[in-house]
């Protein structure tokens, strides 16, 4: 624990920074005389962050603070420290100037261990900065990891356990194999780089190794065709996948603990002409333990979201494409609806992240268990909330409905591509308007959209074209993706949310309770009568903030516009 006094210079400091208020700064003395952490227990009660509390430690030590994610780094640290070297003492040189004087970022600029090592080694010719030391310990990971990965690679490049046929011998398949470690190493940097998939593709001569890293695929590495017999057969042992069988598609998965914690990663194979695809879906787990506030839900639509969960009863739907983040936004709900006085029961297909205090039921096929089956099951359970993964098909629908009329809260999603949409598909799946429209308290589309790299986005003016599709009268600065070392060259890093809600009123319900009611129609009343922002609307406020580009915001239009002719009467099978 940082003794007393200096715990008290740095409350003092948030005060005068207004980072907290006097009352705030009244009970953390009070708490620092109880002989407890008081910063500790503020980080805890979220009533500073750790980059509040880094700009303190700043302004104490008298070390300017930096963010390294605005950081591009350019030093090549190899050359005078290791990376356990960095680790042990929590630095990491950013940038060499042409004189030679280099900027270096530490977690604890006081440490006298580290000025000494730093005078001996770049002998006083650098300048010290903070840095946070939880983004230090993610750089010092993900470096680590991508390391691994290069030395396992060539590992397998330079294995001399191949056959004349080109074949591994699958006997030398053991802990210090090289196709053990590439595997592994592939695996642990995937998931520290944030991938959401790894892609293993064997072709006439080569196979290649992809990462889906937000949204898109990315090329990790390539190496020969020989070599893919035993990268295959380790991918099947450790998913417990038929090794012999290489003709029918098969499914598996693998639990590996990953710096501490358990990762869950689900495997599937596709026979090609030229060998098994391989497709590893990375279960990220902690997506779904996020809050409300970590929703990227704007203020009003967080005041609106507030409203919708108080409801007692009736269906809130979520739609959107595969992978637009839909079931993180439902978990997060029922965290937030998770109470002692409150019987919850979901049914999913998979079950992808363990709640206490929920009934979680997985579907069955096989065994007859399907969505509308536990259902029917679920409304003799006297439940007060459910959760249906997915509304698949009519009797879902049907009954999903009328159990939210009947003094359930219903939460589901749809795959629809707006939020009027939804409204349309239960109607043509046979559910009656009135019922709709008795029964849907609200309907949240939401997409992802790409985040620009704080880095190395560039700033530019906005262009005629861009000018006028923005709805803007005169020329503002809006960024544009560039690429570095941080964002892997992409110009990206990380993803956002986008929403539009249509909160149910009663205009909204007389349109919607009218025969042959059309989603142009509902979609105009919701915006002129219930205050819906449609989603290119809260997309273009994510342009104007810098935090996404207007490529991003065009692929966006262009997919709503491929989704509305697609419904339209000219395309009438559709």
């Amino acid at each position: 624990m940082i003794n007393k006094i200096r715990q008290t210079l740095i409350l003092e400091i948030l005060r005068r920074e207004n980072l907290i208020s006097p009352a705030v700064l009244s009970d953390a003395l009070d708490t620092i005389q109880a002989d407890r952490d008081a910063l500790d227990e503020l980080l805890k009660n979220k009533l500073v962050t750790k980059t509040d509390l880094a700009k303190a430690f700043s302004i104490y030590g008298n070390s300017p603070y930096i963010d390294l994610d605005t950081v591009d780094i350019k030093s090549d640290f190899s050359a005078h420290f290791g990376l356990e070297v960095l680790h042990k003492y929590q630095f990491l040189p950013l940038y060499k100037f042409a004189d030679g004087l280099y900027l270096v970022g530490s977690s604890d600029p006081e440490n006298p261990k580290l000025l000494e090592l730093l005078n001996a080694t770049l002998d006083h010719n650098y300048q010290l900065l903070r840095v946070d030391r939880d983004k230090l310990e993610s750089y010092f990971k993900v470096y680590r990891a991508t390391q691994a990965t290069k030395t396992a690679l060539k590992s397998i490049q330079n294995d001399q356990n191949i056959d004349n046929n080109g074949r591994k011998d699958i006997s030398s398949d053991v802990a210090n194999a090289p196709a053990v470690r590439f595997i592994d190493s592939i695996l642990e940097e995937a998931v520290k780089i944030g991938a959401s998939d790894i892609h293993i593709e064997p072709s006439e001569k080569t196979v290649s190794v992809r990462y889906r890293i937000d949204g898109d695929l990315h090329e990790h590495s390539t190496f020969d065709i020989s070599f893919f017999p035993a990268i295959a057969t380790r991918v099947k042992i450790l998913s417990d996948i038929d090794i012999a069988e290489k003709r029918i598609p098969q499914d598996g998965h693998i639990t590996k603990i990953i710096e501490g914690q358990k990762c869950d990663f689900r495997v599937s194979t596709l026979p090609t002409i030229h060998g098994e695809k391989f497709a590893i879906r990375i279960l990220d787990k902690t997506i779904f333990s996020l809050s409300l506030g970590e929703l990227n839900f704007s203020d009003e639509a967080n005041a609106t979201i507030e409203k919708i969960l108080h409801h007692p009863h009736g269906i809130i739907l979520l739609t959107g494409p595969t992978g637009s983040g839909k079931t993180t936004t439902l978990y997060s709900f029922l965290r937030e609806l998770n109470k002692p006085n409150v019987n919850i029961v979901t049914i999913e297909d998979p079950v992808e992240y363990s709640m206490d205090h929920i009934n979680q039921i997985q579907i069955n096929n096989k065994a007859d268990l399907t969505f509308a089956s536990a259902l029917r099951s679920i409304l003799r359970q006297d439940p007060d909330i459910i959760m249906v993964g997915e509304i698949r098909d009519e009797e879902t629908a049907q009954i999903a409905i009328r159990a939210a009329i009947t003094g359930h809260l219903v939460l589901s999603t749809l795959h629809t591509n707006e939020a009027p949409g939804a409204i349309t598909r239960l109607i043509d799946m046979g559910v009656p308007a009135y019922l709709v429209s008795d029964a849907i308290v609200a309907v949240i589309s939401q997409r992802l959209m790409k985040k620009l790299c704080p880095r190395c986005k560039k700033p530019v003016k906005t262009t005629p074209e861009q000018r006028h599709a923005l709805g803007l009268k005169e020329d503002v600065t809006i960024y544009e993706p560039n690429g570095c070392p941080y964002c892997n060259g992409t110009g990206y890093k990380g993803r956002l949310a986008v929403h539009e809600i249509m909160y149910m009123n009663n205009a909204l319900r007389e349109v919607v309770s009218k025969p042959d009611t059309t989603v142009e129609e509902i979609r105009d009343v919701a915006i002129s009568k219930a205050e819906m922002t449609p989603l290119f609307e809260s997309a273009k406020k994510y342009v104007l903030d810098g935090k996404t580009s207007y490529f991003d915001l065009l692929s966006l239009v262009v997919s709503e516009e491929r989704e509305r002719k697609a419904k339209s009467p000219a395309n009438p099978k559709k």
